[in-house]
């Protein structure tokens, strides 16, 4: 017999600690999901009532470590069955491994864990290991965020292929019209940003990311072009020691004498965030892996030609709308930047198609697949 509600909860606690894509995920989906209450759909927001340690002392880290595990496989479940959910959704990998009544869907955006397992604190990849993976085994159904995730998540856990399900996400809800006498308008003329004259990156400073290589394909470009374009890398540091490639960043646009021509924003709100697509000549990302790539769907919105390497899960979110180029190749880098620029005809087709393309994605979409989902998570239990 079908449920006449169905009780969905959501785990929210990880908003206190994520940030860049994982955390405009879940804070869209929660939104979409408060959105579509109902006769038919119900939904808890789960979070802690106690402060999460986000600081870098070794002993304070171990302690949040214990205490998130603490959250997910006693103090979550007990919620849920105390109101009764028939699901528990969690945005973070990890899910309660005893069910109480309730079925659990985790999201994998990534198989990261295990590709560079070397960039991860020992403890929390010992935790997913010998926690997160089972518990995602018992689950009838895990997210994707992509068909190229689902590959690899099911390559390294050899969790059943047909339980993946990829669901796409979409860009960030960024304001269009932002009125330029905000701070971050006169932070541009601080920071001598060319307003209209540059290339823009937008993500944490993770070495995945490639940037490095980016900045030595711009000293190219700027060679080859003799212009005044500007390289904007909008972005913090990574929170992880092992994940940050701030410092080699940094010494790659000195040893390019490239100082005046790299701007290195540092963490951004939304507000600044729209400003710099607003503003910007294009969009490159160079990464050597992601999950998905948000920031290529933002590039969408604020019509940029965009440009994305020619690997992972790229080509697939950017379709026919983005030119790839290699990201181990400086050079191909350097001449698809080069191409794009100097060819207006090229950066309108690229522009009408990244709008086109992005139809294809939205919040709205998202959560109804991930509800469709459930229901059949429900029938399969």
């Amino acid at each position: 017999m079908p449920l006449k509600k169905l009780v969905i909860g959501v785990d929210i606690r990880d908003l206190r600690i994520s940030k860049a894509g994982t955390r405009t995920s879940l804070e869209e989906i929660s939104n979409q999901f408060r959105k579509m209450t109902s006769e038919k759909y119900q939904f808890y927001f789960f979070d802690t009532m106690i402060p999460v340690y986000t600081g870098t002392n070794k002993v304070g880290k171990i302690i949040e470590h214990i205490r998130f595990q603490l959250w997910k496989q006693i103090i979550l479940p007990l919620k849920a069955w105390r109101t009764h959910c028939n699901i528990i959704f969690c945005n973070d990998y990890f899910v309660p491994y005893i069910h109480l009544g309730y079925t659990t869907i985790p999201v994998f955006h990534d198989a990261f864990f295990y590709e560079y397992p070397k960039q991860y604190n020992s403890i929390w990849l010992y935790f997913f290991k010998k926690i997160a993976v089972p518990a995602a085994k018992k689950s009838p159904f895990i997210i994707a965020q992509s068909k190229y995730s689902k590959e690899r998540i099911h390559y390294f856990t050899n969790i059943d292929y047909d339980k993946i399900i990829p669901v796409y996400v979409a860009p960030k809800t960024l304001e269009k019209s932002i009125n330029k006498s905000t701070t971050f308008f006169n932070e541009i003329l601080r920071t001598k940003i060319y307003i209209n004259h540059y290339i823009l990156h937008v993500g944490t400073l993770e070495k995945r990311k490639n940037i490095p290589n980016l900045i030595k394909a711009f000293a190219i470009f700027k060679s080859a072009t003799n212009n005044n374009i500007q390289l904007v890398l909008a972005g913090q540091k990574s929170s992880k020691e092992l994940l940050d490639d701030y410092g080699t960043i940094i010494e790659t646009i000195t040893e390019c004498n490239l100082s005046n021509d790299v701007i290195v924003t540092g963490y951004i709100t939304n507000n600044d965030l729209s400003m710099l697509y607003s503003n910007a000549l294009a969009y490159i990302f160079p990464s050597v892996n992601e999950g998905f790539g948000v920031p290529v769907l933002e590039a969408f919105q604020f019509n940029l030609p965009t440009l994305v390497s020619n690997n992972t899960c790229l080509p697939e979110i950017g379709g026919d709308a983005v030119i790839t180029f290699n990201p181990y190749d400086i050079e191909d880098i350097a001449d698809k930047l080069i191409t794009v620029i100097n060819n207006k005809n090229l950066q309108k087709e690229m522009i009408t198609k990244g709008l086109k393309r992005l139809e294809e994605f939205s919040w709205e979409k998202t959560a109804n697949q991930l509800l469709t989902i459930f229901e059949e998570a429900i029938e399969k239990k």
